[in-house]
């Protein structure tokens, strides 16, 4: 077992979350998702991702589509 074994990248995450990559990393960056970034690549530990995609709803804030 490595010691990087529990953590997913942005791409394993956004999939998980069913978002777009760009998305797990704005959630990164405003810290509103905990994450660790090596050199240019987030890394999310299994656990904070569990905790997170229990209570993260990604409809949360969207636009709404406008009616012509």
């Amino acid at each position: 077992m490595t010691p990087l074994d529990n953590y997913y990248n942005v791409i394993e995450v956004s999939r998980r979350l069913k978002v777009h990559p760009e998305t797990v990393k704005r959630l990164c960056r405003q810290g509103d998702l905990p994450a660790d970034k090596i050199h240019n690549t987030w890394l999310i530990s299994g656990d904070i991702l569990d905790n997170f995609a229990g209570t993260y709803s990604p409809r949360r804030g969207a636009r709404k589509k406008l009616i012509k």
